[in-house]
């Protein structure tokens, strides 16, 4: 599977916990960065809501941990576009330490649009852009 997308971060030192390893829950802020920052190439970002009444929930992930991570670690997070229909989009993250190309976890999401007057699933507006690029 190849990435549509790519995020590049690193593994900040208030991300390690007890074991002196990256925390799981970081693990899903990272992917959390990538998603925000794909969420922008496709025109339901930041700006989003304001500008069209809606906002994108997130009905189902999955993670799995496959690697340590440690601070400091370069970190690579590529994302495809599995899926989407006009209200839904599934998509794939994957993480590696970005020196060594090793993998270090996988995250599946599933989303719906939503309307944030009446709290039910919208077909996503226009301007929307799901697609890969070119």
């Amino acid at each position: 599977m190849s990435a549509d997308f790519e995020y590049e971060t690193s593994v900040k030192s208030e991300w390690i916990d007890h074991n002196g390893h990256m925390n799981v829950a970081y693990f899903v802020l990272a992917f959390d960065e990538a998603t925000d920052d794909v969420y922008e190439r496709w025109g339901i970002g930041l700006d989003y809501p304001q500008q069209s009444g809606c906002s994108v929930f997130t009905l189902g992930m999955n993670v799995d941990y496959l690697g340590e991570l440690f601070a400091g670690d370069p970190l690579r997070i590529d994302t495809r576009l599995v899926d989407h229909d006009a209200k839904r989009i599934h998509y794939f993250h994957r993480m590696y330490h970005r020196d060594s190309g090793r993998i270090a976890a996988r995250n599946e999401c599933l989303c719906m649009n939503v309307s944030l007057e009446t709290r039910r699933s919208q077909a996503f507006p226009p301007p929307v852009r799901l697609v890969a690029p070119a």
